[in-house]
């Protein structure tokens, strides 16, 4: 792949984009170096607010598991589809790492987003130097303090994006480094780091197409050999990846159902939707929203086809400017934009079309033509150097302000979702997992049923909240009918919905001669999902309070256990049917099972004081009555067993 030496443009305008020259490689850059160590205190100063606080939404789901955390579950990360949420293994590696670090400490993963995304910053002021762009300093200020960049370093599970960020923007300067040289060892790096990025988050398989618009933008044309040749393999990988995930959204993830059946041409309305009102954010960063309202695309409507119009409209705009940079720039911003541009389905759609953390890649296209055109026009406006730095200083310095404030509702969930129902009353979603958190606090059940109501108000067709409403309700004295209208109707939106089944099956075991239809409901969601240990349980108890049944629940108990052989409340229960049927040995061993997992289970020790004393083991019967009396003074079964007990034994052999 030799370099060509003679550029033809593909239009007769003047190079204006190639003005200024790189400096020297040998030439010292003070600013270039202030700015990188600017970069990293600046980041950490306006993220303060964020990095003391606690698991948001679905942290806890990316945040490795206790199952996870061994030398096997970082193993399952990369070979087990269904091991983690998403099927991002160099992310969830990395988070394996972290918790090998510093466990469960919230601050560890704060700082290490902070660190990735200042990370990512300074590779932006290393590219656009090499570039050979004015302003290289102020655009990587701008994105290392802009707060729409806020809920993706701010919120742990959004590492995906500064992971790969950082990937993305490291393979994209190695390969500019590889244009030049065309030095085979810099190409397969720049390869390495683009898989890694594609491995992190696969929204970065668009950096091909992007490099084509630079080189674009620097030649005046593309050609064949030595610019899209190369990038063959990488267009390759980026759609293989791009699908993969696609897939996985959509089967194991679950974007699909009504709620992403749009047809064409509302996707088409749309996407020139999304891409002005990500433009709008960025340029001005206002009333910023963790969930914004979900637009209604209609091609009914008319005024909503100004949106791709106006879109075509700016390309035509730019396509007659004499500079090629503003058209390049607004290719890559939309390009790299493309996979949330409603052309295919991502599981957050459900929530709302557009959400900060999509743009975080994407907004370098308008930041650094932004950050060059200001730098360009101070200069000429003033002549003075050391003036022209404080002015532009002004901009991150603004930016990085709203970034301190808008990471405080980052602090924690209730924060969180009560923010963001300040700025969109109508987020279901907000109101349903605050519902979750106020539910979990004593005394606010009733503010949950209301924030549950509200839900379900505005989104009568989500199940979930059908769900957590339902929950909520058989926690409160007569309201057992309405929570289980609430499931059934769950269940009339998602019949498949094996955990419903299985709740709806518990509420109904509560009420005096409905038993057979909560064992109906028990089997019902296994025969959905086998796996649930907790219904095997559940549905083994109903069964051991119908006459005849105590043998299927046995063996209930017993599929319980080996799905979890740690379920203590299963032990629990086999112990007390085995004893039943006569089965003492067994019986006891369940019992100290579940003992030796829990400790003060009062019932268990006195359900195995009454099988010890069956056996004839008096000392040791009354040794686990007073065990479950000590747990439990106020327990008038035990106390009855142990005065029993007491008055069967010899009174010289009596504890005294």
């Amino acid at each position: 792949m030799q370099k060509r030496t003679k550029i033809q443009s593909g239009r007769a305008r003047p190079s204006t984009d190639q003005t200024l020259s790189r400096p020297p490689a040998s030439s010292v850059d003070v600013r270039a170096f202030a700015t990188w160590a600017a970069i990293f205190p600046a980041v950490l100063l306006a993220y303060w607010p964020a990095l003391h606080g606690g698991m948001l939404w679905d942290d806890s789901a990316h945040v490795t598991a206790p199952s996870m955390q061994s030398l096997h579950g970082l193993w399952r990360i990369w070979f087990d589809l269904g091991a983690t949420q998403q099927y991002y293994p160099l992310l969830y590696s990395a988070f394996w790492a972290e918790h090998r670090l510093w466990g469960d400490a919230v601050l560890g993963y704060h700082l290490a987003n902070v660190a990735l995304h200042a990370l990512a910053a300074c590779l932006v002021v290393l590219i656009v130097r090499r570039l050979a762009l004015p302003g290289a300093w102020l655009a990587g200020l701008i994105f290392a303090l802009h707060p729409v960049c806020v809920e993706a370093v701010a919120w742990i599970s959004e590492q995906k994006s500064t992971l790969s960020a950082v990937f993305y923007l490291a393979a994209a300067l190695t390969y500019l480094h590889f244009d030049q040289s065309r030095r085979r060892s810099r190409y397969l790096w720049a390869l390495a780091l683009f898989v890694l990025a594609l491995l992190s988050k696969t929204v970065t398989a668009t950096l091909p197409a992007a490099l084509l618009v630079v080189f674009w933008w620097q030649r005046g044309r593309l050609d064949w050999r030595r610019d899209v040749r190369p990038l063959l393999p990488w267009f390759a990988l980026g759609a293989g990846a791009g699908l993969f995930t696609a897939w996985v959204e959509k089967t194991r993830v679950g974007a699909q159902g009504a709620e992403f059946s749009l047809s064409l041409g509302q996707r088409l309305l749309l996407a020139g939707r999304v891409i002005f009102f990500y433009a709008g954010k960025l340029l001005w960063p206002s009333n910023l929203i963790f969930t914004y309202p979900r637009w209604q695309p209609d091609v009914t409507v008319w005024w909503q086809y100004l949106y791709p119009l106006g879109v075509v409209i700016l390309v035509i705009v730019l396509w007659r400017l004499p500079r090629r940079g503003p058209l390049a720039g607004f290719l890559i911003f939309c390009g790299t934009l493309f996979p949330v541009l409603g052309f295919l389905n991502v599981y957050p759609f459900r929530y709302s079309f557009v959400a900060d953390h999509f743009q975080y890649l994407a907004s370098l296209g308008i930041i650094v033509p932004v950050a060059c055109g200001l730098v360009l026009g101070i200069s000429r406006i003033s002549p003075g150097k050391a003036a022209n730095t404080a002015a532009l200083l002004l901009v991150p310095a603004v930016l990085g302000i709203l970034t301190w404030r808008e990471s405080g509702m980052y602090r924690d969930s209730q924060t969180l979702y009560l923010t963001t129902l300040s700025r969109n009353p109508n987020s279901w979603m907000a109101h349903d997992n605050l519902g979750i958190i106020l539910a979990e606090t004593p005394g606010r059940l009733p503010e949950a049923i209301a924030e549950f109501q509200a839900a379900v108000r505005l989104n009568p067709g989500n199940s979930h909240s059908h769900v957590n409403l339902g929950n909520a309700l058989q926690r409160v004295p007569g309201r057992m009918p309405e929570a289980i209208a609430q499931y059934q109707e769950a269940l009339r939106i998602e019949p498949g919905y094996a955990e419903v089944h299985s709740n709806l099956g518990f509420a109904l075991a509560q009420i005096p001669g409905r038993m057979p239809e909560a064992i109906a409901e028990y089997q019902a969601a296994l025969r959905i999902k086998p796996g649930l240990a907790e219904t095997h349980n559940y549905l083994g108890v109903a069964l051991a309070l119908t006459t005849g049944q105590l043998p299927e629940a046995i063996a209930e108990y017993q599929a319980a256990l080996r799905i979890d052989p740690n379920y203590t409340e299963a032990h629990y229960n086999l112990g007390s049917a085995l004893a039943q049927t006569d089965r003492l040995p067994e019986a006891i061993a369940e019992l100290q099972a579940a003992l030796r997992m829990n400790p003060n289970y009062a019932e268990a020790h006195n359900n195995l004081g009454g099988v010890l004393a069956q056996t004839g083991r008096l000392p040791e019967a009354i040794a686990e009555f007073q065990a479950a009396l000590r747990i439990q003074p106020d327990y008038p079964e035990a106390q009855n067993n142990l005065r029993n007990t007491l008055s069967q034994m010899p009174r010289e052999l009596q504890p005294r």
